[in-house]
């Protein structure tokens, strides 16, 4: 674990490795116009967006961030692969940003906060700059203990890579361009709509101290994520649509592995956290 612990460098964009990033839109843009719309095309881009986009929700996000439930250590490392494979960069990375985020949420030291930068900054700019690129080990020490884990945060690209050039091999190129490309760059900015329009759109059910929000629309497209000023408000649930209405996709989805044994221990949100009697 070699890298640095702090973040570090300049909010620039690191325009060579960032080529990925850009290349992926201007496929995406190309493609539109060589081939046209494919109703058969946008079934593939929707399924491996979702599919991907529960790795990041239920892996990277509720799982490694905050430990709102428990499961295997082979079922951990599914997690770790399907979050690595929606091309976010490394899973302790991210958990490890993500954790730090939580603890300075909309303050200064928040690297997403549109209240501090701007939205284009918290919808894409940090993640594209120098300053952000290591991982924080110092945050993540609980899971950075796997050795798997660090392979995937260390190797991540290399297995992004090998999952396109395995969706190629299957499909061709109308896979790879609605199943890779077109779905890559619908899940990059439905992601990113949380650190941004999470904290600019929607309603607030609690004071939280920060601009965290409620959106039905962004909880739709994020699986239950948008429910954003709910989970700022308690972090720690598994479920993050606290109300009977709140549509939660990844919840149900946990909930179903949970029956199979496949996950356990789902933390709630107790009842009062829901009245607003009680913050994490």
């Amino acid at each position: 674990m070699s890298e640095n612990t702090q973040t570090t460098g300049k909010d620039e964009v690191r325009w060579i490795s960032t080529v990925p990033f850009w290349g992926c839109h201007a496929i995406a843009a190309w493609g539109l116009v060589y081939w046209g719309w494919s109703w058969a095309g946008l079934g593939f881009a929707l399924l491996f967006y979702y599919v991907r986009m529960f790795g990041i929700t239920a892996g990277y996000h509720r799982y490694f961030a905050h430990r709102s439930y428990k499961t295997s250590r082979i079922f951990q490392f599914f997690l770790a692969l399907l979050g690595t494979l929606a091309v976010q960069k490394g899973v302790l990375w991210w958990a490890a940003h993500h954790r730090a985020h939580h603890r300075y949420s909309d303050q200064e030291k928040d690297i997403h906060s549109p209240r501090q930068k701007g939205f284009w900054w918290s919808h894409l700019g940090w993640i594209l700059t120098t300053r952000y690129d290591a991982t924080d080990w110092a945050r993540i020490k609980d899971f950075a203990k796997y050795p798997e884990l660090r392979f995937l945060n260390r190797f991540e690209f290399p297995v992004v890579i090998a999952f396109a050039i395995l969706m190629y091999a299957i499909g061709g190129l109308p896979l790879i361009f609605w199943g890779f490309v077109v779905s890559t760059v619908f899940l990059w900015h439905g992601t990113f709509c949380i650190n941004s329009l999470a904290h600019l759109m929607g309603k607030r059910r609690y004071q939280t101290g920060d601009d965290s929000r409620n959106s039905m629309f962004l909880a739709l497209i994020t699986m239950g994520e948008g429910w954003h000023n709910n989970h700022h408000h308690y972090q720690y649930s598994a479920r993050q649509g606290f109300l009977w209405w709140e549509i939660d996709m990844t919840y149900y989805i946990l909930k179903g592995l949970s029956f199979l044994g496949i996950v356990w221990d789902l933390k709630p949100a107790p009842s009062q956290v829901q009245d607003g009697k009680q913050t994490a």
